[in-house]
């Protein structure tokens, strides 16, 4: 087995490099900048090189090049803090479930903008009631004649303050199993009767959302797929969230700083960094197999467990680098803070241990108490 990189792809990996630091110097850097780090001009510079949407087909507008290569540019962006939030939602999630479920007006319609860096898209996903358990939400989509109308309230909708669309997760029927009878909706964010509360966190960002939806008329043509059987669609769109590099190195800008101040002298502070490196290596080796199509059918919720329960290892070793000024305000402080929310969102660790029991292991569910 061969795993060193090709000369290609080590060429692509220097320019990366390049134009992350480029980037930080320019727009400065953040923690988790891929769901922090909103710069639509960086978006655009990206377009432009052709990295966003590196890898999808051709025909849908994209270079067509292998996922690994989107990964490694993915990799030195996140991995510096460079800001990538306004174009990653889409590019990660909604092109690709466009091109594969969406109408060829549809694909005509949104996947230019995001590959020119110019949309950017929200999920309507979450709700008050339907977090982990997506089969429970309520948002309602009932169709009167050309349109539907939606009626309901989504949660930690991240940007859609300053989104152009939503793809909405909704009920278009309460007939059959809970799973049953849910649909995807493109619905455009300045339509009436949408109201969106940015949600301040403990750290001071204000990207999560609450978005409420009155009578909102959606046209039936933004119906992507095949209505009430989306939730198939839903859960690959989950894979491609909970598989990918973004949640393996959304603090790795944060330990990088950390190493500066680490007291490599001390045996101890050596053992740890080595545990970290070779955690940060076999979540690495993970991601890739995601990207390589290697991994077996719902893996990337164990993907996604590794890698984010990682992430809070490596938040521990910075606190500890960086000492009393690690409760100063300022990027650190605010990194810190939010390294709670990566084993939280896109499903949490005790759901994921669930479902890699369950549907990867095979395992038999415990009865329930009587």
């Amino acid at each position: 087995m061969d795993f060193s990189w090709t000369a290609e792809q080590q060429q692509l990996r220097a320019e990366a490099k390049k134009v992350a630091a480029d980037a930080v110097a320019r727009y400065g850097w953040v923690a988790d900048s891929w769901i922090n780090g909103y710069c639509p001009d960086f978006a655009r510079e990206l377009a432009a090189r052709g990295w966003i949407g590196i890898s999808w087909p051709k025909e849908f507008g994209g270079a067509g090049r292998p996922a690994i290569d989107r990964m490694i540019i993915a990799e030195e962006l996140i991995g510096a803090g460079a800001p990538v939030g306004s174009y990653w939602v889409a590019e990660r999630q909604m092109g690709p479930s466009i091109y594969t479920y969406g109408t060829a007006d549809q694909q005509q319609r949104y996947l230019p903008a995001i590959l020119a860096g110019e949309a950017t898209w929200c999920i309507g996903m979450s709700e008050p009631g339907a977090g982990s358990d997506l089969a429970s939400l309520r948002t309602r989509a009932l169709r009167d004649g050309d349109e539907y109308v939606v009626n309901g309230q989504k949660i930690w909708t991240s940007f859609a303050a300053v989104s152009d669309y939503c793809y909405l997760i909704c009920r278009t029927t309460t007939d059959g199993p809970p799973h049953a009878g849910i649909s995807e909706l493109i619905v455009p964010m300045d339509a009436p009767g949408i109201e969106v509360r940015p949600i301040k966190d403990m750290a001071g960002g204000a990207h999560f959302c609450e978005v409420f939806f009155t009578d909102v008329r959606v046209p039936a043509s933004n119906l992507v797929g095949v209505e009430g059987a989306a939730f198939k669609q839903t859960m690959r769109q989950l894979e491609h969230e909970r598989g990918g590099i973004d949640r393996l190195v959304s603090n790795h800008a944060l330990y990088r700083r950390a190493l500066d101040r680490a007291d490599m002298s001390d045996p101890l502070v050596r053992q740890e960094v080595a545990t970290l490196e070779t955690h940060y290596r076999l979540g690495r080796l993970l991601v890739y197999r995601e990207a390589l199509g290697q991994a077996p059918k719902g893996f990337s919720a164990a993907t996604k467990l590794f890698c984010t329960e990682h992430e809070r290892r490596v938040a521990d070793f910075v606190a500890r680098c960086f000492g009393p000024e690690a409760l100063l305000a300022g990027e650190v402080s605010r990194g810190l803070c939010y390294a709670n929310s990566y084993t939280i969102m896109g499903g949490t660790s005790n759901i994921l241990r669930n479902i890699v029991a369950e549907r990867i292991l095979g395992l038999p569910r415990e009865p329930a108490a009587r």
